[in-house]
């Protein structure tokens, strides 16, 4: 029997309770008003204890609903700060910790999936878990051949309680929405299900993290841990010390800030182009700074079980659209727009209009280096969400192709945690290296001969 809390009735009446919390506190907020207090300062309260109701639930859950808090955790450079700074720390938990599995429960899984004699595989087990997330944890072990070693153990009944959780968060994103202003939550959602089957399935997480693990062997810049052992429910992989992303978040260095941000950027463009996949979920938890001698600090990552399978690496659109807007060549990039079906056939737009609403989001592209603040997030997300603003106008005709929804999520996510981590970072290099189509061919061309 699974120790996650997964019966349909109680899972339900926990989520439910959210949507009502926010009806029960949007009444308090009425009452507050009519007695005279400031619109603003009751809204802010309002938000802020939502927020903190959520991030309980979500917590406590585990599943698609902690899977969902983890998502929603990269865009909280988007809130503005006065709404963001109380419950900074609750997302920031959300990213690293979850309540642990019974040691029982534990032993239960190796034995049925490894085999009764499952303990002498290891010379060391260390019950107390080093991590925990969403559909398992994390425990540190020594492998019989002597090398440290990450333990990761699925969560007895994972599957049905991500299906169960983001069918129930689905029904309640319009209430939900007013946390991150300018992001629709339903899309994330329904995008967070197509991908549970995947990362169930560690056999596929395995293969995704071996092939990156041998691109990156001796790397300068990245490190990713080897796969030691797999089976249904448990995956085995080498240990990798370092500091979390999220500590670095909270109190790191500037050099160690703006040495991640690069890093972190240099890995999403180069990963694809190495390796034919993308490291689609990027938050703070599942990256480590690690010292080094000669460079000061590289990358460890962690967590492949949800990649996008890109075997020609990001689509060469991506950089020519880049590379047209930052040109200024509206009529270029409006045909290429529709073109790739970001642009409906049905739906008639400016092409300067375009230009314009896109020259803002492309601003870290364009400079030789940039340097990543919430404020500039969250002037992104204000300008994009105010529905008197030109932008949100233009925003709501444009779609995103299924092609390029994930895409799309982990470059914002990956920008929500630049901001997070104020690092400048000289993007653009990173670009004109690993994204096809930024370059004209004829730089590409000179590119290839220098190198």
């Amino acid at each position: 029997m699974s120790d996650l809390p997964r019966k349909a009735v109680t899972r339900t009446a926990k989520l439910a309770a959210l949507p009502l919390g926010i009806a029960g506190r949007a009444t308090w907020g009425l009452g507050k008003r009519i007695v005279g207090e400031s619109a603003d300062l009751v809204g802010r309260e309002l938000q802020q204890r939502t927020a903190e109701q959520l991030f309980k639930v979500l917590g406590e859950l585990k599943g698609g609903a902690m899977k969902f808090g983890q998502a929603l955790s990269v865009f909280e450079s988007a809130l503005p700060e006065e709404v963001a700074g109380p419950y900074r720390a609750a997302l920031t938990k959300l990213q690293d910790a979850a309540p642990p599995m019974p040691t029982r429960t534990v032993h239960a899984v190796l034995e049925e999936r490894i085999g009764a004699d499952w303990q002498e595989l290891f010379l060391e087990f260390e019950d107390k878990p080093a991590a925990a997330a969403s559909i398992g944890q994390v425990h540190r072990a020594v492998w019989h051949d002597g090398r440290e070693v990450a333990v990761k153990v699925q969560y007895p009944g994972a599957g049905e309680a991500l299906l169960s959780d983001l069918g129930q968060l689905s029904r309640f994103a319009r209430l939900l929405g007013p946390l991150i202003p300018g992001m629709d939550i339903k899309p994330l959602i329904a995008e967070l299900r197509d991908r549970v089957s995947e990362e169930l399935d560690y056999g596929l997480e395995a293969q995704a993290q071996q092939a990156h693990a041998e691109e990156f062997e001796g790397d300068p810049d990245v490190v990713v841990p080897a796969v030691v052992h797999q089976c249904e429910q448990v995956l085995v992989t080498e240990w990798m010390e370092g500091i979390p992303l999220s500590e670095v978040i909270a109190d790191g260095s500037q050099e160690q800030r703006d040495r991640a941000g690069q890093l972190l950027t240099r890995f999403l463009f180069s990963g694809p182009a190495r390796t034919g996949l993308l490291h689609a979920d990027p938050h703070p938890g599942n990256f480590r700074l690690l010292p080094d001698e000669k460079s000061g600090w590289r990358l460890g990552v962690l967590d492949f079980g949800t990649v996008d399978r890109l075997p020609g690496g990001l689509p060469s659109p991506i950089g020519d659209a880049l590379r047209l807007t930052i040109e200024g060549e509206a009529e270029a990039v409006y045909e290429m727009l529709r073109t790739e079906g970001f642009v409906k056939e049905s739906i008639d737009l400016d092409p300067d209009a375009v230009l314009d609403y896109l020259h803002p989001i492309i601003e870290p592209v364009r400079a030789d280096e940039f340097t990543f603040a919430r404020g500039w997030m969250r002037s992104q997300a204000a300008r994009i969400a105010d529905p008197r603003s030109p932008a949100h106008q233009l925003g709501k005709q444009l779609n995103l192709p299924p092609s390029y929804l994930l895409i799309h999520r982990v470059t914002l996510s990956t920008i929500g945690v630049l901001c997070q981590l104020g690092a400048t970072v000289r993007m653009r290099d990173e670009l004109e290296e690993w994204l096809p189509g930024f370059l004209a061919e004829e730089e590409e061309g000179e590119s290839a001969a220098e190198a």
